[in-house]
């Protein structure tokens, strides 16, 4: 069975590699771990991976911004959706004790979820690194018994290092949400499509965002998302990402965006597929 190629912001270990298994499961996978994100949207359209697993939103730090401009600056085809819970560990090297550890090191946005560990842990400092795998990696690389990483128990177990506190972020209540990129159109072509993505310009004219949004609610379309960046070259105009629970195959979808094209300036769909369910919801 020829193996499944997927490209991820991070080392090893890292939450994006635990996306790819859930988002992709069954399949065997290879992996191509990037430094930044905007290299993995390049791997994904020069055609050296199969696939791109990137993260979108997170439910304590919320929107991943640099990734919705890639979006559309990439046009990737969102293929479907995944939620990862986050769960962050305070690991070490295997010979290191709870007590040696006077550093750790993570993803800014990782220590930022483990503020009340650092404060009740005075003696510990958090220092900024690349990313949450990428620092178990350090720490393994390293003879450093007193660095310690902030990082997923995936990651621990694929360095050889040890989880020396578990569960030290702030809300358990701590979900990302991934997407999955291809480069054709989604092969969802059952009634399972039924979450889609947009990113539209407003024309410059009073009321233009009302307008758009009125495609949707004359028609009881759910609309779950919507998220604004800044045009580039454009001071203070905007493109707006939108995610509406409807798929275009339908027709009050269809119509809803034929309505939209005319009261906007630039519209796109950038993928239709499967709504992953809510964490915690039913």
């Amino acid at each position: 069975m020829s193996r499944t190629r997927v490209a991820f912001q991070g080392a090893r270990g890292a939450f994006s590699e635990q996306a790819s298994k859930q988002i992709l499961a069954g399949r065997e996978l290879s992996f191509e771990p990037c430094e930044k994100f905007f290299e993995a949207f390049e791997l994904l359209r020069d055609g050296t991976v199969d696939y791109a697993v990137i993260p979108v939103e997170n439910t304590l730090h919320g929107s991943v911004h640099e990734n919705y401009d890639h979006l559309l600056n990439y046009r990737p085809e969102i293929l479907a959706e995944t939620h990862v819970r986050i769960v962050h560990n305070l690991i070490g090297r295997p010979e290191a004790s709870r007590s040696q550890i006077t550093r750790a090191i993570s993803h800014p946005v990782a220590l930022a979820q483990c503020l009340d560990f650092f404060r009740r842990n005075p003696g510990i400092s958090a220092e900024t690194h690349y990313d949450t795998g990428g620092s178990v990696k350090t720490v393994m690389d390293g003879d450093d018994p007193s660095l310690g990483a902030v990082a997923s128990a995936a990651a621990a177990e694929y360095y050889g290092a040890k989880i020396i506190e578990t569960s030290i972020e702030d809300d358990p209540e701590n979900f990302t949400r991934f997407f999955l990129l291809g480069r054709e159109s989604s092969p969802a072509e059952s009634g399972d499509a039924r979450k889609t993505s947009l990113v539209f310009i407003t024309k410059n004219v009073s009321g233009a965002l009302f307008k758009c949004m009125s495609a949707f609610a004359l028609r009881d379309i759910n609309l779950t998302k919507i998220e604004s960046r800044p045009l580039k070259g454009r001071p203070f105009e905007y493109c707006f990402y939108v995610d509406i629970l409807a798929s275009p195959r339908e027709e009050n979808c269809a119509n809803a965006m034929a309505h939209l094209a005319e009261v906007t300036e630039f519209l796109a769909v950038l993928g239709s597929y499967e709504p992953a369910s809510v964490p915690g919801g039913n």
